[in-house]
């Protein structure tokens, strides 16, 4: 077993005299990534992904290991114009905006999760499907962050991957978009700018994970011989995941971010599509 406990990727740039800029933060048990963009030209300027080997189990054990990282990164101590958190889970649910009412959050959650009476709940208003995101975040983050950055805006990152979706989406037919985590995947189908479907899994194998998606196409009564799959994230065209999904839907492909950071940064243009287009 290796004592090394954090991965560190990051682009090969340097932040010389860019004052007004954006930090964009996401967080999940399994490490976290942050980008900061320039607000006059809206360009992307730095990006960094801390993994950790090992998920943390709580809230609690990851945030002692981002109190560390942000005592000791150059680029976290700097001063925003904004910033933006996106918290990464499964704590979810949406809700049409005809049928919320904010007195109900505990109780839309609980048709698909555990929450506990202490649970923080918060909601995102996505106008654009007229609905609300009503999700678990890591509020012990949130305190913390609060007390480096003073106020923030926070969403949840299927929100974000959401919302970045439909903004790029021009046609009719339907589509499904794999947002792909180390160990979870998001499922989002879209057909004529509308939600039809959006839910998260976990996955310890590449059966596992076929079978999330596959289920999804039984139940939605998808083709997998026409419909096309859109991937994001952590999967690459090399992989068992991406193998062994092209054993059974025949057209599949990478949805690409254009951001020029790819130029200075060892990944694919499909990784980190949520937080780059937040």
């Amino acid at each position: 077993m290796t004592n090394r406990k954090v991965i560190k990727k990051n682009s090969n740039t340097t932040l010389t005299n860019i004052k007004d800029t954006k930090l964009s933060i996401q967080f999940n048990l399994d490490g976290f990534s942050f980008c900061i963009t320039n607000n006059a030209t809206k360009e992307v300027v730095y990006f960094s992904e801390y993994i950790f080997e090992e998920k943390q189990i709580t809230p609690e054990n990851l945030l002692q290991k981002i109190e560390k990282i942000f005592k000791t990164d150059e680029y976290l101590q700097k001063d925003f114009s904004s910033v933006l958190v996106i918290h990464q889970n499964s704590l979810f649910t949406i809700v049409p905006t005809p049928y919320f009412s904010e007195n109900k959050l505990s109780e839309y959650l609980n048709f698909n999760i555990k929450t506990l009476a202490t649970d923080f709940i918060a909601f995102d208003d996505i106008e654009v499907i007229n609905a609300k995101n009503v999700y678990v975040p890591y509020i012990n983050i949130n305190n913390y962050l609060f007390h480096n950055f003073g106020d923030f805006e926070y969403k949840h990152h299927l929100t974000v991957f959401i919302e970045a979706i439909l903004s790029i989406s021009n046609s009719d037919e339907k589509k499904v978009y794999v947002n792909v985590s180390k160990n979870s995947i998001d499922i989002v189908v879209i057909k004529n700018k509308q939600l039809e479907l959006s839910n998260s899994f976990n996955f310890e194998t590449k059966e596992d994970f076929i079978y999330q998606i596959l289920f999804t196409f039984e139940q939605l009564k998808l083709d997998v011989e026409e419909v096309h799959l859109y991937f994001t994230g952590a999967i690459e065209l090399e992989s068992e995941i991406y193998t062994i999904t092209y054993q059974y839907i025949r057209n599949i492909f990478f949805l690409e971010s254009n951001h020029n950071i790819f130029s200075k940064l060892d990944a694919s243009k499909h990784s980190n599509y949520t937080l780059l287009n937040s």
